[in-house]
């Protein structure tokens, strides 16, 4: 992995990937999708946690592993922090 990645996407139709640093706000996260670098500037976000790739809509399925994780109960920001005060796991 290069060394300037600082997120992992599992799968590339995923709208969030897993940073592997704490990303401090302002700070941009760095990836890798279809093999072209992707940068997008965070709000903060802790380590091991998930950043949004995109704005998501409440009300939007959230995907990791290439599956749905849950819907966003609230408007996500592009490179926003998504837990569980954002989203309700185990709905379909």
């Amino acid at each position: 992995m290069d060394a300037g990645f600082n997120a992992i996407l599992i799968a590339p139709e995923d709208n969030v990937a897993t940073v592997t640093a704490e990303i401090l706000s302002g700070e941009t996260v760095r990836f890798s999708r279809r093999g072209e670098t992707v940068q997008i500037v965070s709000g903060g976000v802790p380590i091991y946690h998930k950043v949004s790739l995109a704005d998501i809509s409440a009300g939007q399925v959230i995907t990791k592993y290439g599956e749905v994780i849950g819907v966003a109960i609230l408007d996500i920001p592009a490179g926003s922090h998504v837990h569980n005060h954002n989203l309700a796991s185990g709905v379909q």
